[in-house]
C-alpha cells in the first residue's frame, strides 16, 4: 500500500462509520449520540470535519473540501482531520 492510499484509508480506520452516522449534529455544534446518550460540543471547524467524516471516507476529498472552505493548506487540514477522527475514536471505544 502506498502512502497516499494509506492516508486515504485513515479516517475510516480512526472513526467507525457506524458510530459517525448515528451522531446527531446541530448547526451550533451540539453533538448527540442516541445509543449512549452522550453529548458534547464542537467548534465550527470540528463540526465541518465531523459532517465530512459522516459522508466521505476519502481523506484526500475531505482535505480538499476543507482547504476550499477554510483557505487552509492541505497539510494542516489533513492533520486536523486525523487528530479529530482520533479523538472521536477514543471517545467511542
Amino acid at each position: 500500500m502506498d502512502k497516499n492510499q494509506a492516508a486515504s484509508d485513515q479516517p475510516s480506520a480512526l472513526a467507525k462509520p457506524e458510530v459517525l452516522m448515528r451522531l446527531a449534529l446541530s448547526d451550533n455544534g451540539f453533538v448527540f449520540d442516541p445509543v449512549t446518550g452522550n453529548s458534547f460540543t464542537v467548534n465550527g471547524t470540528g463540526l465541518a470535519i465531523l459532517r465530512r467524516l459522516q459522508h466521505e471516507t476519502d481523506l484526500a476529498r475531505i482535505v480538499a473540501s476543507l482547504c476550499t472552505e477554510f483557505d487552509v493548506v492541505p497539510l494542516a487540514a489533513e492533520r486536523d482531520v486525523i487528530e479529530f477522527a482520533n479523538l472521536l475514536r477514543n471517545a467511542f471505544k
